[in-house]
């Protein structure tokens, strides 16, 4: 059986949907991963804790600027989190 000219495409030759990509604000600029509890740190980029809080053990610097930060705290980003966890269930949700 031959298929009609014009007609749909079977399921096998229809191309996969392509997977949704981040947000940018997601992803940890040190890890290149989405980010799981992101902190703001002294120069007002979020990042994931884990991977500021190892750049700051050595460093006193913007892992993006290379400016000197004025001081080591973090702050979460409770707005951010929650952002990242909504925007991946409904991901989960399809």
């Amino acid at each position: 059986m031959r298929r009609r000219r014009g007609g749909s495409p079977s399921a096998a030759e229809a191309p996969a949907p392509k997977e949704e990509e981040p947000p940018a604000d997601f992803i940890c600029p040190i890890t290149t991963e989405i980010m799981v509890e992101p902190v703001v740190a002294a120069d007002g980029q979020s990042y994931e804790r884990t991977a500021i809080e190892r750049w700051l053990a050595t460093k006193s610097t913007s892992p993006l600027t290379g400016g000197e930060l004025e001081h080591s705290i973090l702050i979460p980003n409770h707005n951010l989190r929650r952002a990242i966890r909504e925007w991946q269930e409904a991901r989960t949700a399809l």
